[in-house]
Parts: structure tokens; C-alpha cells; sequence
């Protein structure tokens, strides 16, 4: 093993030490302050106080769907970014999420079903439907596809979907109360009976992406270079796209559409590690959890005792990130 590898790895084992880090400051602090020796009493010796019912029922689940979605929408931008050589791609910026998100208000609707498990199938069909759509949108023309077509299709497509949702939601109180909160992108008020049906999807989703970042390394060499090592360019893109499907329809069902994640992650994981998405992936997935846990974290402590849903607190984060990054490619 090189040094630059050990360095690598080395550096993927802190990251987990900080993530654990954040998770512990995360559970404590809060509307309530908890001591760190309370949340470990109420994991080992549970006695029913409101502490402790705090921390199992209220904070822990919380801080998990933090962790996963935060990973989720982290690998889901880096696969996107590598399969489209495209540098502000982003299930959120490219319409995947808002297609998701009006999936799970359509349903919830006509269905009048508010199951995880009917908001899980309706984010992964609208996501997908979405995915398409840009694509073909992002095809048109002599030029095929650009990086700045696709961003042209996913605004436009977004802006749309965002409108037939508030539509929805005008029409009918009884589906804006159950998913406006949702909607804002948000992790307050989530158990483990939400994130456990959820889990399968997300952990196919990783292990599959972690096994394909080698192939999604040549990709971003260019089709013609990747065809040259032995590749089938077509395949590795489609199943890195049922990817990002799996990975950011699981994440809208779990906490509402939350933007520039998968934006920022791997602009920063880049700059860290390089360009091999062997490391990229594991990376953006430790940095993504502790990136969208902070987020929720400052949400709640900023404004105490009320709180901001951690979508808001992204777009703070994330646009002015957006706005740079856009600048600079128009440079280029």
C-alpha cells in the first residue's frame, strides 16, 4: 500500500472518529442540555425518566436519519457529478428531489396514505421519472448534452414540479398539514420506525455505489477514454443512476427534499482526496452524515427553543457554495 493510500485511509478513519464526535454532541445538546454521561446511562441502564426518553425516543432516531440521509444525498451528488462531468450537479439542482417530493404529495393526495413504506415507492417512481425527463430535456438540440442544458432542464423542471406541488397542497389542508413540515426538509419529529423500512434501500444503494467507484473514475476521463479500458459506458451509467435514484428517493422519503448536499460534499472530498472515486465515495458518505448533522444540529440551537428545519439550514449553507461555483464555470 502507497502513502498516499495510507494517508487516505488514515484520513477516512478520523473522519469516522469526527462523525462519532458529532453524533455525541448532537444527542446532548438540544431545547434541553443532556450531560454526556445521561445519554449513555439512557443506552445501558434505560429507567424511564424524561431524559431518557429524550434520548431514545426523540434525539437518537433523529441524529441517525440525520446520519443516513446526509450519506445518501453526499454519495448521490458524487455519483451524479461523475456520470454527468458535470460540476453543479445535485439531486436537488437537477429536479431529482422535487420530482420525488411531488411524488410523495401526489400520493399522499389521491391515496390518502401517509405510510413510509407508500412514500418510499412514490419518491423512488418520481425521482426516477424526474432523472429521465432532465436528461431528455438536457439531450435536445445539436450540441446533445451539456452540462449547462442539464442545469437549464433541472431548474425548469423544478420550478414546475414545485408549482404542481403548492398547487396540491392549496387544494387540499389535510395533505398540506401532513407533509408541509416534511416539506421544508426537515429530521424533527422522525422514529426507527421510519428510517428501519428505509434502511435496505440505502444500504444497496452505498454498497453498490462504493463497488462501482473505480469504473465511475474513468467515466470522468470521458466516454471515449473509459470505452478504451474495457468499459461499457452505457451499463456503469445506468446502474449509477438507479444509484442516485435509490439513494436520494430513500433520503426525500426519510426527511423532504434537502438541497446542496450532494453539491458541496464532493467539491469538498475533491479537494482532500483527488479525483479517484474509490476514496471520493466513502468520503463524501462520512462527510455528508456529519455535514447534514451539524446543519441540524445549528437548526436547533440557533433560535432555542424554537428550531429551523435543517433544509433551510442547507440553503443557507449551500447557496452562496451554488453561487461560487457557477461563477467559476462560466469562467471556464
Amino acid at each position: 500500500m502507497g502513502r498516499v493510500a495510507v494517508m487516505r485511509l488514515a484520513g477516512l478513519g478520523i473522519s469516522v472518529f469526527l462523525l462519532l464526535g458529532c453524533l455525541v454532541i448532537s444527542v446532548t445538546l438540544g431545547a434541553a442540555d443532556i450531560d454526556v454521561g445521561t445519554v449513555w446511562r439512557s443506552l445501558t441502564a434505560f429507567d424511564g425518566s424524561t431524559n431518557h426518553l429524550i434520548i431514545t425516543t426523540v434525539r437518537l432516531p433523529r441524529v441517525l436519519i440525520a446520519l443516513v440521509v446526509g450519506a445518501a444525498l453526499g454519495v448521490a451528488g458524487s455519483l451524479m457529478q461523475g456520470i454527468t462531468r458535470n460540476a453543479l450537479a445535485d439531486p436537488g439542482i437537477l429536479g431529482i428531489s422535487a420530482g420525488a417530493a411531488f411524488a410523495v404529495v401526489a400520493t399522499t393526495f389521491f391515496t390518502g396514505t401517509g405510510s413510509i413504506q407508500a412514500y418510499t415507492w412514490a419518491a423512488f417512481a418520481g425521482g426516477a421519472i424526474a432523472a429521465i425527463a432532465v436528461y431528455a430535456l438536457g439531450s435536445v438540440g445539436r450540441s446533445g448534452t451539456t452540462p449547462l442544458k442539464l442545469i437549464l432542464a433541472g431548474a425548469v423542471l423544478t420550478y414546475l414540479l414545485s408549482a404542481l406541488t403548492t398547487g396540491i397542497l392549496i387544494l387540499n389542508q389535510r395533505t398540506l398539514d401532513e407533509v408541509r413540515f416534511w416539506l421544508a426538509g426537515s429530521v424533527a419529529g422522525r422514529d426507527m420506525s421510519v428510517l428501519l423500512p428505509v434502511l435496505p434501500y440505502l444500504g444497496v444503494g452505498l454498497v453498490i455505489a462504493f463497488g462501482i467507484g473505480r469504473q465511475i473514475t474513468a467515466l470522468t476521463l470521458g466516454d471515449e477514454v473509459a470505452k478504451g479500458l474495457g468499459l461499457r459506458t452505457g451499463w456503469i451509467k445506468a446502474i449509477a443512476s438507479i444509484v442516485v435514484v435509490l439513494l436520494a428517493g430513500s433520503a426525500v422519503a426519510l426527511a423532504g427534499p434537502i438541497s446542496f448536499i450532494g453539491l458541496v460534499i464532493p467539491h469538498v472530498v475533491r479537494f482532500w482526496v483527488g479525483v479517484d472515486y474509490r476514496w471520493i465515495l466513502p468520503y463524501a458518505a462520512i462527510w455528508g452524515a456529519a455535514l447534514l448533522t451539524i446543519a441540524d444540529l445549528v437548526g436547533r440551537i440557533i433560535i432555542k427553543p424554537q428550531e429551523l428545519p435543517v433544509g433551510i439550514m442547507m440553503a443557507l449553507i449551500g447557496a452562496p457554495f451554488f453561487v461560487y461555483l457557477a461563477r467559476r464555470n462560466v469562467k471556464q
